[in-house]
């Protein structure tokens, strides 16, 4: 296997929404420079990419692909992405390790939703973008209004260099202003012939060269001087003016292409190799803000974004390498873990084909199997080299569900395959919630949950099934009660003795003290689960010692554990101890602390209890055809309209909705505008849930306390 130098390795991520050709894209790159000798397609289930039977069965790409192919000198790296944002873990582990993204748009329907997610994930990284018009061979394909949306969304600094000569089912020629030629292709694809610009697209071809030649010199005052000089810009000054300006993100290339038809692939594939940056060119950020070169002669260090499990090979780690030369037998120590890993063997990969590699220069891309405890977002490195490249941040879940396995039996199988998944998808978390007494997963959407669903049931051979999680319901009251309770209990020996007068008050930030009350001691309690108690000691001339105090307070606590009206936590409270009694031999904690609990519940049942529920800020991008529907559907969920506001070409709605009623949202939006519309959601509040719901969670409450 050749071995290539740092400067001859391009690292690329194919971007893009669901259904704009991606996965066609690459089966194209890697046919056309000879790595497989037949184009696979999805509807035969045959790509490269997509070669998981999920992925199969879907007709979609779920995970991120590595594929890597020989153009020239070069090794280009290519890694496709999944298109729906359920899986953008997978997007943003593969922009952590590319050096340029190619941003695939389809020609029917322009710039999507999911066009602007993987957008906004290029710019966090920095990502130097190449856009790339598909489907242009489409009857309802069109290349103006693509670009014109394209150039609306993201900016003046989108540049054509290639256009189509005609869209359509007539597509079969590309007109390139940086080459100054057309691009004719054979019916069936593949290489194109190369022929003189039509006289009737000459001038429209020598405006977009101008404007390319302009944008290229405005970034580099050498070029510019060049420029004025001689009225414009060699080839090879335009490429090196590209590249450059590409890595600023200051140039977007705009590229056209039909990769059903394989017309326009092995032109992108050129450019990507001459002119798309390199590993050298963009140095990565570590931990602690510093930058580490990319020198395949500097101390070997490796990071590790993305690990998956092989039914029959163990768990595979997918690495980049920082800085150094990785060599088949290397060993480096993983600080995280303070252990060492050896890198008996490593593969670089076509998808499900592997190869197996002696050695990885800086820059490079390849895959190792069973280390013993490497994870995503460790850094292995020569031992006392610690560095650590800056971990990848993944987005806050989205979509909730509890999960219920059939039989106890399974319990350990589940537990098992979801602990393995937690740890290969960030994205995925695993929470054991002591509070709703529920085994809850949490991610991206319902697709991306499905999918873990159908890995634990594949791999451990279980069946496994999700439902509706509890709501975290929270109680408090309204208005201020009091009450007394005295606890006595004699049973032959020493007994039990304990009485609490009590107040108990609505708590708010910087509310006065309590009225007709001498406050000896405050304690001020922030709950584990939100909100606050607020502790007084008001008793005077001794009729409570003081050390019982501690006893009442947990007594109040363990109450407020598991409220009076539907077991959920109580907050925002505050409880004031005035008067109460105790005897000399019969009294201790114990009786206080009941004592303390039960005069709890019975103030907080003359109180005016409430129930609360969660409300979750929501923000939704959609288009303007779908918001009726949108808007329509938040009001039977009780949402709250809180804004709507044009962004660019999308809309944007922000409401609040009580998390009760956000279960299953993903679909249902999904339904609505036919994937058109992306939600987020964020934790707002709590907020007073209706009576009539009240009602109904008290009266489900008491029947099962009835029932046990």
């Amino acid at each position: 296997m050749k071995v290539y130098a740092t400067e001859n390795i391009r690292n690329i991520v194919l971007l893009g929404h669901a259904s704009s050709g991606k996965t066609t894209l690459v089966e194209c790159m890697v046919y056309e420079a000879g790595e497989i000798s037949r184009r696979g397609t999805i509807g035969e289930e045959s790509t490269v990419s997509d070669h998981y039977n999920i992925e199969k069965e879907r007709g979609n790409s779920v995970f991120s692909s590595l594929m890597h192919v020989a153009w020239k000198d070069s090794k280009i790296n290519i890694l496709d992405t999944p298109g729906y944002d359920d899986f953008v873990g997978e997007v943003i582990s593969a922009l952590k390790v590319a050096d340029t993204g190619v941003l695939v748009l389809n020609a029917t329907q322009g710039v999507e939703v999911g066009t602007e997610h993987v957008w906004e994930y290029s710019e966090e990284f920095k990502t130097p973008l190449v856009f790339v018009i598909n489907q242009l061979d489409n009857e309802k394909a069109s290349y103006s209004q693509t670009l014109e949306e394209a150039q609306g969304r993201f900016g003046d600094k989108v540049i054509v260099i290639q256009y189509p000569y005609h869209t359509g089912e007539g597509f079969n020629a590309i007109i390139d202003v940086l080459k100054m030629v057309m691009y004719k292709f054979p019916k069936d694809g593949g290489k194109p012939e190369k022929v003189a610009i039509p006289e009737e697209e000459a001038q429209k071809a020598a405006n977009l060269q101008e404007v390319l030649v302009e944008a290229v010199a405005e970034y580099d005052e050498t070029l510019m001087e060049a420029f004025f000089e001689a009225g414009t810009l060699s080839e090879e000054q335009l490429t090196k003016g590209i590249k450059m300006s590409m890595l600023h993100r200051e140039l977007f290339p705009v590229f056209c292409c039909s990769a059903t038809k394989n017309m326009g692939s092995g032109r992108i594939l050129g450019f990507l190799n001459d002119v798309a940056p390199t590993p050298k060119d963009r140095h990565a950020l570590l931990s602690d803000g510093t930058e580490i070169s990319c020198d395949s002669n500097g101390k070997e260090a490796v990071f590790i974004f993305k690990t998956f499990s092989e039914p029959h090979l163990g768990e595979m780690s997918y690495f980049k390498v920082y800085s150094g030369t990785l060599k088949s037998g290397d060993e480096l120590y993983n600080h995280e873990t303070r252990s060492s890993e050896r890198f008996t063997q490593f593969f670089l990969l076509n998808g499900k084909n592997k190869e197996a590699s002696e050695e990885l220069r800086a820059g490079d891309i390849g895959v190792v199997v069973k280390l013993k405890g490497s994870k995503i977002n460790d850094t292995l490195s020569e031992k006392g080299n610690e560095i650590a490249v800056k971990p990848i941040d993944f987005p806050d879940a989205q979509v909730h569900f509890s999960v219920m396995p059939p039989n106890k039996a399974d319990l350990e199988k589940i537990a098992m395959g979801l602990h393995q998944l937690e740890k290969e998808d960030p994205t995925v978390i695993v929470e054991q919630s002591q509070e709703l007494r529920q085994t809850l997963i949490h991610g991206q959407g319902e697709m991306h949950l499905q999918v873990v669903k159908y890995r634990v049931e594949k791999l451990y051979n279980v069946s496994m099934e999700f439902g509706q999680p509890k709501i975290p319901y929270r109680e408090t009251i309204t208005k201020t009660a009091e009450s007394h309770y005295r606890h006595k209990k004699q049973s032959g020996g020493a007994g039990q003795f304990g009485e609490v007068h009590m107040r108990i008050e609505p708590y708010t930030e910087g509310m006065p003290p309590p009225t007709n009350l001498n406050v000896r001691r405050t304690e001020v309690v922030d709950l584990e689960w939100g909100g606050k108690l607020v502790f007084n000691n008001c008793v005077v001339g001794g009729t409570i010692d003081n050390k019982y105090m501690t006893a009442i307070m947990k007594g109040v606590m363990k109450m407020m554990e598991n409220g009076p009206i539907t077991g959920s936590y109580v907050r925002d409270i505050r409880v004031s101890v005035f008067d109460g009694k105790m005897h000399a031999v019969d009294s201790n904690d114990m009786a206080f602390q009941i004592a303390g609990a039960q005069a709890f519940k019975a103030a907080f049942s003359e109180a005016k209890a409430v129930l609360m529920e969660p409300v979750y800020d929501v923000k939704i991008l959609c288009t303007s055809d779908t918001m009726g529907d949108i808007i329509s559907d938040l009001q039977t969920r009780r949402g709250i309209i809180t804004g709507m506001d044009a962004d660019d070409h999308y809309q944007k709605i922000e409401t609040q909705v009580p998390l009760k009623e956000l279960y299953r949202y993903c679909s249902s939006l999904r339904a609505i505008t036919q994937s058109r519309a992306k939600h987020y959601r964020k934790f707002a509040h709590y907020g007073s849930v209706p009576m009539n719901i009240q009602q109904e969670l008290v009266k489900a409450y008491q029947g099962l306390e009835a029932y046990h």
